[in-house]
């Protein structure tokens, strides 16, 4: 049988000759060289209103919930899966819904981890060059053709975030949370970074460097936490819930 991969972009699915030649957003931000873009760009407000309205019809009753972020080439035999898989069950015990990019790797497992231990399971999904697909441990997937409309609902419906090691990916996601912390655009609350081996070169970076350079507060520091074990993350996550911080700029 002929490989005829599904390429995905919102509602749309396309195989073969069909396939688009650019992404949405990469055809979004390319500068044309014609005077185009005064008549498709006005329209594509109409298709990013649409996909906004679709994701919160869809995500609005979902409660409480922590987006978990992390590497989609992290193997099932791999010990941050297995963690990401037992922190997700752990959340959803505690009443928290699961939300991931609905990929492989870490997102599967903490998708894996909500469906199995009857949690909420939530998958955001992108249109990428190369197609990834919703995870089969999604209930609930939304695909986006926009990053910054599935960045929205990754925070919008979050009352914390877990990083495990993970790539560019995960860095932007991770900087980002912690930008809308510390400037008081979203409510503090709690990020925690999974494996101190993993980040402890980056946080001593951001401490010996950045802070000392004057470019950050050492205050800064304090907006997220490490943890090795799942247990871990979820004391974090407890105390939070309990006693709920505000953001950053007060401090400067």
């Amino acid at each position: 049988m002929t490989d005829n991969p599904v390429y995905r972009t919102g509602p749309l699915i396309y195989r073969g000759s069909q396939v688009p030649s650019q992404t949405t957003d990469q055809a979004f931000l390319t500068e044309t060289a014609d005077s185009d873009w005064r008549h498709s760009d006005p329209w594509r407000v109409m298709r990013i209103q649409a996909e906004l309205v679709a994701a919160f019809d869809a995500l609005d009753q979902v409660g409480p919930a922590i987006s978990v972020f992390g590497s989609a080439r992290t193997k099932p035999e791999d010990r941050w899966y297995q963690a990401a898989r037992e922190l997700a069950g752990l959340l959803a015990g505690a009443g928290y819904g699961v939300i991931t990019g609905g990929g492989p790797g870490i997102m599967a497992a903490a998708n894996r981890g909500a469906h199995e231990a009857g949690g909420l399971s939530i998958g955001l999904g992108i249109e990428l060059p190369v197609e990834q697909g919703m995870n089969r441990w999604v209930d609930l997937g939304v695909d986006f053709r926009y990053f910054f409309a599935r960045k929205v609902m990754f925070v919008k419906y979050a009352k914390g975030f877990v990083a495990f090691p993970g790539g560019l990916g995960t860095l932007d996601e991770l900087f980002e949370s912690l930008t809308l912390v510390q400037t008081d655009k979203i409510e503090g609350f709690p990020i925690v970074l999974m494996g101190s081996d993993y980040w402890g070169g980056l946080t001593g970076w951001l401490r010996e460097r950045v802070v000392r350079s004057g470019a950050m507060a050492a205050a800064d520091l304090d907006l997220f936490s490490l943890a090795d074990t799942p247990a871990e993350a979820m004391a974090v996550i407890a105390a939070a819930a309990r006693t709920p911080r505000r953001g950053g700029m007060g401090r400067h």
